[in-house]
């Protein structure tokens, strides 16, 4: 019998999960430098849609990572901040960024051995 993996039987993983999605650590990123509107934080990180920056950064509210504050003006202004959770998490995520960044040589070495080996 499969156990099917819920919030409920492993909530740290969905939260990680939710953390270090793609969209995830661009918007956590993007959020630590800044506060943005919904088309400032999409042209900021690119190539991402509207569907599922939306859906990204009401996963992330959710997990208190994202203060979503939306003034009751026309045309509607909505600003997306960090919480103070948000903020520890993107530190987090920041970290991994940056020794992504500085390990990349690496990283392209080992797979230029790897593609030589089986190709």
């Amino acid at each position: 019998m499969k156990v099917r993996v819920t919030e409920e039987t492993c909530p740290y993983r969905l939260v990680l999960e939710h953390v270090t999605s793609r969209w995830g650590v661009l918007i956590l990123l993007a959020l630590e430098k800044r506060t943005h509107r919904f088309s400032e934080l999409r042209r900021e990180i690119g190539r991402v849609s509207e569907k599922m920056l939306a859906q990204t950064l009401q996963t992330l509210e959710r997990d208190g990572f994202v203060r979503r504050d939306a003034r009751p003006v026309i045309p509607p202004h909505v600003d997306y901040s960090l919480t103070p959770l948000g903020r520890e998490a993107a530190t987090q995520v920041r970290s991994l960024a940056e020794w992504t960044e500085r390990r990349l040589p690496a990283v392209q070495t080992a797979r230029e051995e790897y593609d030589s080996a089986k190709g």
